[in-house]
């Protein structure tokens, strides 16, 4: 049997993006399917109460600091309160979109792990609003907090017995820190520039704003982080392709061994 040598194929050095339409399709999926099951997570009102007082006098067992303390900022002024109900209303799903559809054009494979985390803390997070129904401390009348969306604007929620587009007994984990994180460690990941870390601001300003708006408790957005970690150690982000050694005049190049290749053998 002769044998002869080809040259090995090489890599593609940017993965191919997963086609638009099954994404886009994927994704409508998901969000469907998360939006019904907080409707079927809706309701159990006594229970959410009850495990609102549990979270409460929890956090002041952990000693963790009051929500009061990060509400009592935002009550200096009207201008600041309503700057943050409108982050909270505004900024959280279309930030989220963005990040997506940028690491689709630009970072494919990162987009394909993103996309996965993202998809496995939603469907954890709609297991525990299922099981763990929880009133936000803004409904809670031992915390002492202000509704502040209701009392300066804008609010993204109705009355709770006439609101049925979305579950307010989901207060944890909080999807709008988890997802602010994942967008975070997704640009820091994906991207080199030495500014970067600067995105770790944006789950940092949605802390303060979904603590500070009493939509959430402190411990909403700590196991959302949980979650979250759990989802990357699963999940692990595509590896950088290395650019490829341009040759300097007058230097040695190294050819790459061929792999031979056997004519008439079966692969």
């Amino acid at each position: 049997m002769n044998a002869r040598t080809e040259p090995a194929e090489a890599e593609p050095a940017t993965p191919a993006r997963p086609p638009i339409v099954r994404e886009l399709l994927l994704v409508a999926g998901l969000f469907l399917v998360y939006k019904f099951g907080r409707q079927l997570a809706a309701g159990h009102t006594a229970e959410a109460f009850r495990n609102a007082h549990d979270v409460w006098h929890l956090e002041r067992w952990l000693r963790l600091p009051g929500e009061g303390s990060v509400q009592s900022l935002l009550l200096h002024g009207d201008a600041l309160a309503e700057a943050a109900n409108t982050y909270y209303a505004t900024v959280h799903f279309p930030a989220t979109v963005a990040f997506l559809v940028w690491l689709y054009l630009r970072r494919p494979a990162h987009y394909v792990w993103a996309r996965r985390v993202l998809a496995v803390v939603t469907a954890a997070a709609l297991a525990v609003h299922l099981v763990f129904p929880l009133a936000p401390p803004r409904m809670l009348a031992a915390t002492g907090l202000v509704d502040t969306a209701h009392v300066f604007g804008p609010s993204v929620y109705g009355p709770p017995q006439t609101d049925h587009l979305s579950n307010q007994f989901a207060a944890m984990p909080s999807l709008h820190f988890g997802w602010a994180l994942m967008v975070a460690i997704g640009l820091i990941v994906a991207t080199r520039s030495r500014l970067r870390w600067l995105w770790l601001l944006h789950p940092l300003v949605t802390l303060l704003v979904i603590v500070g708006t009493a939509n959430h408790y402190w411990l909403d957005a700590i196991v959302a982080g949980v979650l979250l970690s759990l989802a990357l150690a699963l999940i692990h982000a595509p590896r950088r392709t290395a650019p490829a050694a341009t040759a300097e005049p007058g230097a040695d190049t190294v050819v790459p061994a061929e792999e031979p290749v056997l004519v008439g053998a079966r692969r």
